[in-house]
């Protein structure tokens, strides 16, 4: 690229820096432009068209040397945009990533050099999350299996709940253990934050469903008793539905689903439909609740007056495992990881603007299309869907040789990973389902795995003892964490992408960071 310049038909004088300040009206006056080289260089060149994920084109062909790089295509598409802060952007052709250089990414494709080839940009997390790469802290104090560890929506608190019938949360600005909650007389199965950061729901094997205040490590109202089996997942009502987060769903082995008014302290609905184990609930963003059982079946019901919309059907064998394509933004509701500070804070303001500032990032990540669900099965595979519109499935996802454990969208939701019995993670395409590589280096069954939230980076906890830390976009392992004692089963990745904490057989809480 020495000695090139950029320029346009209407002013091919143009010097590469001007472009980068051309005017949107004068980029419209233009029809193409293109990239002039010295004359001795004797590149091919193409004729290439911008366009974004929903195929919309932006600006007008232009012809450039086969040998541009992603960082020239990043000045000029940013040119083309007219942002005031340039954006990160990744490009695509036919679904392969532009890495090195177009000429690199096409060797092997078949190209039509006469066409106008069409360039996919990908706007790309402004902030980036670093890898963890120690383990600061070996909290002791549960006395039996950590089961379950979840960070809040800020990542100020962390909660894990444990099999010696305790909730446990740690301080994390001392990574001390700072409440021990004492209720439940059964192994805590699920905890599940609220979207607001104020309370976490936890479900023991007793059936009981208790919260609590974190601030203190208080019990907040009634224990909310119902089930007749034990709880196998807790979920509350998206912030921008009900900024008071008044409604949680919890999905039991007795096959219902109740929806509690936690502020009543009672049960407002049951949901029976299922006729085995309900093994995951989702509460959508769009007042719709999805559930998966070990009927093979999948179902999706209307929370507003708990009617039964469809039934999803498809697997061979129990599904094990769901996730939502808005899930991490339902999570985390008003916080946008962008603006997280070193101290985590919880985000201040009145019910409506948290509400708003939470619907609004919640439809950027929706976008114009409804939410997509993946499914994970006893059978091997996964399914993607659509369930708001279709109960056909989109994609059958197949390549895992055993069971899979638990699937995740990334926070972009352009990337779907699960983790497998089978010792391996694959990625999938988040939109298509298409498989994209498997990320294997663990020796044994891989249970849980987290997203940071800029979606580059994968964690994985395994019954190996260790975790890792996966490059989503090299597709290979980042950084080998062992540490642990025995079965890794938990896993988090706090929303301000600081730490990773991790719990298991060995009953010790690790905190890991940069």
């Amino acid at each position: 690229m020495t000695g090139g310049r950029f320029g346009h038909k209407c002013c091919s004088g143009l010097c590469f820096l001007q472009l980068i300040s051309i005017s949107r009206k004068d980029l419209k006056c233009c029809s193409s432009w293109r990239l002039t080289m010295s004359p001795d260089e004797d590149v091919q060149r193409l004729l290439i068209q911008f366009r974004d994920e929903a195929g919309e084109s932006l600006g007008s062909p232009f012809d450039v040397p086969v040998t541009i790089t992603p960082d020239k295509l990043q000045l000029v598409c940013n040119a083309l945009l007219q942002k005031d802060e340039p954006v990160p952007l990744a490009f695509f052709v036919h679904d392969a990533e532009i890495v090195a250089s177009l000429e690199k990414t096409l060797a092997g494709q078949s190209v039509e050099t006469e066409k106008v080839l069409d360039i996919i940009y990908q706007p790309q997390a402004v902030f980036r999350v670093r890898a963890v790469t120690r383990c600061t802290s070996s909290l002791e104090g549960h006395t039996e299996a950590v089961i379950s560890v979840a960070f809040s929506p800020t990542g100020k608190y962390l909660a894990s709940g444990s099999g010696d019938t305790t909730v446990r949360f740690w301080d994390l600005s001392t990574e001390t253990p700072q409440f021990t909650a004492k209720g439940h007389r059964h192994w805590v199965l699920s905890i599940a934050w609220s979207p607001d950061g104020k309370k976490l729901a936890s479900g023991c094997k007793n059936s009981q469903i208790f919260l609590w205040d974190p601030a203190t490590g208080n019990q907040i109202g009634r224990v909310l008793s119902g089930h007749s089996k034990w709880i196998t997942c807790l979920c509350w009502e998206p912030l921008h539905i009900n900024p008071e987060c008044r409604y949680l769903a919890s999905a039991s082995k007795d096959g219902s689903i109740r929806i509690w008014d936690t502020l009543m302290g009672r049960c407002d609905k049951i949901l029976t439909s299922h006729t085995q184990s309900v093994t995951c609930v989702k509460w959508g963003g769009d007042g719709l609740l999805y559930s998966s059982s070990q009927d093979r079946t999948i179902k999706v019901w209307r929370t507003q007056d708990g009617v039964l919309c469809r039934t999803l059907q498809g697997h061979a064998h129990w599904v094990n495992t769901m996730a939502l394509s808005t899930d991490y933004v339902l999570r985390t509701g008003a916080f946008e990881p962008a603006e997280a500070t070193i101290n985590p804070q919880d985000v201040s303001g009145s019910l409506a603007e948290l509400k708003d500032k939470a619907r609004q990032r919640y439809d950027q990540v929706r976008g114009q299309e409804p939410e997509r669900l993946v499914s994970g099965s006893d059978d091997f595979t996964l399914f993607l869907w659509r369930p708001a519109e279709d109960k056909k499935p989109l994609e059958r996802m197949t390549g895992h040789q055993a069971l899979i454990n638990q699937v995740l969208f990334s926070p972009d939701t352009r990337l779907i990973a699960s983790a497998s019995f089978d010792k391996s993670i694959k990625l999938w395409d988040g939109r298509t389902g298409k498989y994209l590589t498997s990320l294997r280096g663990h020796v044994s069954a891989v249970y849980q795995i987290a997203w940071s939230a800029d979606s580059r980076l994968l964690v994985s906890g395994s019954s190996d003892s260790t975790l890792k830390v996966w490059d989503a976009k090299m597709k290979k392992l980042a950084i080998d964490l062992p540490g642990h004692a025995d079965e890794v089963y938990a896993t988090d990745w706090s929303p301000d992408g600081q730490r990773v904490a991790s719990g298991g057989k060995d009953k010790c809480l690790r905190i890991w960071r940069r």
